[in-house]
């Protein structure tokens, strides 16, 4: 009714001349169409690029749990929060959501220099349409095989390439990495192992002095857990054991 009493208190926009396209607020249709687009002086991408690039993104995006997996510092610090829960003896404290969203943001707090590395070397590159999908998949491999060769044992090493039966390197950067993604994760389970073992030991001595004392002062009844988690917690907490054991955990990639 309001509006039409007064028929000129609405405008109607302009329709958008032919040819231009239409403006739509906060989404640059600019930007996106020039990322669309091949960048000058590059070759046109045709449908057949196209497909196997959609092909290859899909693929990465299936296979990308597995390489969080398997090639970042994820399975070491998973494995050593795990340790420092069970030697707490807090079973669901922190809940899994929790020490699984810690674990992701310090492995890209780790990796992001080697992302940054791959970005320059191959995704960039490729944008820019210098190199094809099979060329910037061999050249971003290269600085994560050099990080994970940082911390993969020989003994792991020598292992799989007994059991591949190729012929010994040169070097380890001419490794495939058939070989160095299984040798990396047995390398870095023993680590997170190791640093688990390190973690449950002043824990297990409190343990076991709960558990003489109660037996000495003949408190059978009473379960020595009840008296030491919360006495566990305590320690842990006084020594400001998460700074400790996240400030360790970094320093063992560094």
């Amino acid at each position: 009714m309001l509006l039409a009493a007064a028929p000129g208190a609405v405008a109607q926009a302009p329709a958008p001349a032919p040819g231009l396209p239409v403006a739509i607020p906060g989404v640059p249709l600019a930007s996106l169409t020039r990322s669309l687009l091949p960048p000058a002086g590059a070759p046109p991408r045709t449908a057949g690029s196209l497909s196997w690039e959609i092909v290859v993104i899909l693929t990465l995006l299936m296979l990308l749990p597995a390489l969080l997996m398997s090639m970042t510092p994820f399975v070491r610090i998973l494995v050593v929060f795990h340790f420092l829960r069970q030697a707490l003896g807090t079973d669901n404290t922190p809940t899994n959501q929790t020490l699984i969203g810690l674990a992701l943001f310090l492995t890209y707090f780790i990796m992001q220099p080697v992302v940054a590395q791959v970005h320059k070397v191959a995704v960039t590159p490729y944008e820019q349409g210098r190199i094809t999908a099979t060329e910037a998949i061999a050249l971003g491999s290269a600085p994560l095989r050099n990080f994970m060769l940082k911390y993969t044992r020989e003994k792991d090493l020598a292992l799989f390439v007994e059991m591949a039966h190729v012929p010994r390197p040169r070097s380890p950067q001419d490794l495939s990495m058939r070989i160095v993604i299984p040798a990396y994760i047995i390398s870095e389970l023993k680590t997170g192992f190791q640093i688990g073992v390190v973690l449950f030991l002043p824990f297990l001595v409190i343990d076991m002095v709960i558990a003489s004392v109660t037996t000495a002062v003949g408190m059978m009844q009473l379960p020595p857990v009840v008296i030491s988690t919360p006495l566990k917690i305590l320690v842990f907490v006084a020594v400001d054991g998460w700074h400790l054991v996240v400030a360790s955990l970094l320093r063992s990639f560094h």
